[in-house]
Formats: C-alpha cells, structure tokens, sequence
C-alpha cells in the first residue's frame, strides 16, 4: 500500500507497507534508487513480516524541495515511515549509503532490534572523507556525469557476473538525475560522523556484503559492538537486484538467528 508521511522538514517522503506483524522489515535504497529495488524482496517476505520500503528524500515518489541535505535529514525520512508501523519489532535494512542512515535512525527508535547493511560500511577503517570524495568523484560528475555513470562507474559497482539487463537499468536509472541533484543526494554520507553512530548504537548490526570487495571484519568490529556478516558471491553492489533469491535466503536466515 502506498502512503505519504511528513519528514521533519515537511518534505514528503513515499513509503509502501505490506500486512501486519509483529516484526516489520524497513528497506531502505542506496544512491539515486528507489522502493522499487526491493520488489523481490516485498515478494519473499510479505507472508511472514511486515515489510515496508521508503524512499529517501530526492528520490522515487518522494518530494525533492529540501533545503537541508543532511544524514539526520535522511536519518527523519526513515524514522518518519518507521514512526507510522504499529509492529513492535523494527529491522532497517539499508543498502549502500543509506546504511549509514540507518543506523543514525535506530539511535531514535526504541523498536529498532537490528540494522541490516547490504555491501556498505565494509572497512571502517577506510571511510572516505569528504574532502576525498570532492577530488575523486564530485569532480568527475560534474565534468562529465553521463560519461562518468556509463564508463567510471562500472568497475566500482557491477562485477563479470551482473546481468547485462541490471546494469542497464541502474545507469538509466542514474542517468535521469543531473550531477548537482546526484552530488546533493550522495554528499551527506561524507559529511556525516560514521563512527560516531557505529559506536554508539547497541543493537545488533548484520551485513550482506558482495564477495568483489572485502569486509575488514577486524575493523568494523572495533566499532560496532556487535557485528557480523555474511558474503553473497558473483554479485556487484546490488545483491538484492543482481541475485534475489540468494539474497532473500541469507537475509531469512539471518533474522531468524536474531529470533524475530
């Protein structure tokens, strides 16, 4: 079902819920997405959870007036549709740069029981700054957005084995938004104190990470208090669009170990 709700900044932002349960399942889009990344994930687990699917701020059916680009905006447009589940049990699950918003968001929520990163935060250690991403990839998109999205972009995002038709899509995808909205989009991930929201948060963290880069399980353990993850093969940095039932068996399996 398709709702609007008010962020903290009036924005509107669009999010889609299925039946209820005790345990809700919030998924959460990466860079320049939408819900509609998660339709196999809807699919898979609507028989069992509540499984709601928000779009950001700027993105899908939600409003992009917002002034103040920011993690703790992105952080209220979660916490916004999460605030409207009656379910007492909340999991986000946040892929790509939105895993960091999640976790900023089950700092506010009583009812988040864990966070669920999808190939995002794989090396603390290594996070990049923003000074970093104004030289190494800002710059880029404003040269040359289109040429940055069809020929840079590839080798960081899809491996051998992602489906001809899913990087396609993903670069039309990207490919509708100008380079000022998709730098507006991606900048407050660089902005933003990771750290600080890893070592604060309490609940259990799970990934799901591609196996074509590696997790510093080391590292993120330093930081997170309780982290574990799990590695999804032949995959780019959508495993979820890439390899769906894969993808939807290790997420079922790790709910399940939380016992929700």
């Amino acid at each position: 079902m398709d709702k609007f709700i008010a962020s903290s900044d009036e924005t509107m932002i669009h999010y889609t819920v299925s039946a209820a349960a005790d345990t809700a399942l919030v998924f959460i889009h990466g860079w320049l997405g939408s819900g509609c990344w998660w339709e196999s994930q809807v699919k898979y687990f609507s028989a069992k959870y509540c499984v709601v699917t928000v779009d950001l701020a700027g993105h899908g059916k939600s409003g992009g007036n917002r002034h103040d680009w920011s993690s703790k905006r992105y952080s209220d447009d979660i916490a916004a549709a999460v605030n409207q589940i009656e379910s007492k049990n909340i999991v986000l699950v946040g892929h790509s740069m939105s895993g960091a918003y999640a976790l900023e968001a089950a700092l506010a929520a009583s009812n988040v029981k864990a966070v669920v990163l999808v190939d995002t935060l794989k090396d603390m250690d290594q996070l990049m700054t923003v000074q970093q991403a104004e030289e190494f990839i800002f710059s880029l998109y404003r040269k040359d957005f289109k040429y940055a999205v069809e020929n840079v972009l590839p080798k960081f995002l899809f491996c051998d084995a992602t489906p001809e038709g899913i990087r396609k899509q993903l670069q039309n995808e990207f490919l509708q938004n100008n380079p000022e909205s998709a730098i507006k989009a991606l900048k407050p991930l660089y902005e933003m104190d990771v750290v600080k929201y890893a070592r604060q948060i309490e609940v259990p963290v799970r990934a799901i990470n591609s196996a074509y880069t590696p997790t510093n399980l080391e590292a993120n353990q330093k930081y997170f208090r309780n982290y574990k993850y799990l590695t999804i093969c032949d995959t780019g940095h959508y495993p979820m669009l890439e390899k769906p039932a894969e993808f939807n068996k290790l997420l079922a399996g790790l709910i399940e170990d939380l016992g929700l």
